[in-house]
């Protein structure tokens, strides 16, 4: 069944997978863009907009399905870690402005479990240049999403590894896991970011989770 999704970060890395996912299983998207001169699928409405104003937001997705957020201040900026604490809360007042129930969250793998008490964010294991990112969304998922309980929400952990162990596939094919880091054989945590999008899409259209953060990974 078709979604009116609104897709915010559509031009990023993982957006953009998330994007052709939607599109290629026949979704309506309205793509909210930062800045002009992104070229997206002809199929795609694009809206040049700041989607970190909750009037803004609101005003955009009244009257869809879903929101989908894939909302990355860029791992270049300097201010990543405010950046993400200060927006994502706006990205949710948005949402509950515009009266959409359902809000998917591309979310990270740092609060994951590695072992009991022990999340990745907090294992040293990082490089060092990921660390205010991860910790910043982190955070946000730890001190503010998982007390949200007016929001219909998910929050998609990917493995340790998305989409830069190999080159990216679409397989199809994923498993599911809560809050520990899923592994394979080899102790490799990995999933392309085309199954990841996958896996998000497929929560869009037939919800299995509900106010929780799930992950999946091969």
């Amino acid at each position: 069944m078709e979604k009116k999704v609104l897709l915010i970060g559509a031009t990023g890395y993982v957006g953009k997978a998330i994007l052709n996912e939607l599109i290629n299983r026949g979704h309506q998207v309205t793509a909210v863009v930062h800045s002009a001169g992104k070229t997206l699928d002809a199929d795609v409405e694009t809206v040049v907009a700041d989607a970190t104003d909750p009037d803004t937001l609101a005003r955009l997705a009244q009257g869809k399905d879903a929101v989908i957020s894939a909302y990355n201040p860029g791992w270049a900026n300097p201010r990543i870690y405010e950046d993400t604490l200060e927006n994502y809360p706006k990205i949710l007042e948005g949402v509950r402005k515009s009266g959409v129930s359902r809000l998917l969250i591309v979310g990270g793998a740092g609060t994951l479990f590695v072992a009991p008490g022990l999340r990745l964010m907090d294992t040293g294991s990082l490089p060092e240049a990921w660390v205010p990112g991860v910790k910043g969304l982190g955070e946000f998922y730890l001190n503010t999403l998982a007390g949200v309980q007016d929001i219909d929400w998910i929050f998609l952990s990917p493995a340790a590894n998305l989409g830069n162990l190999q080159p990216g596939t679409r397989t199809g094919k994923y498993r599911v896991g809560k809050d520990d880091l899923l592994t394979d054989e080899k102790g490799d945590s990995f999933i392309s970011v085309e199954d990841y999008a996958v896996a998000m899409v497929d929560e869009l259209e037939t919800p299995k989770h509900h106010k929780e953060r799930f992950t999946v990974a091969y």
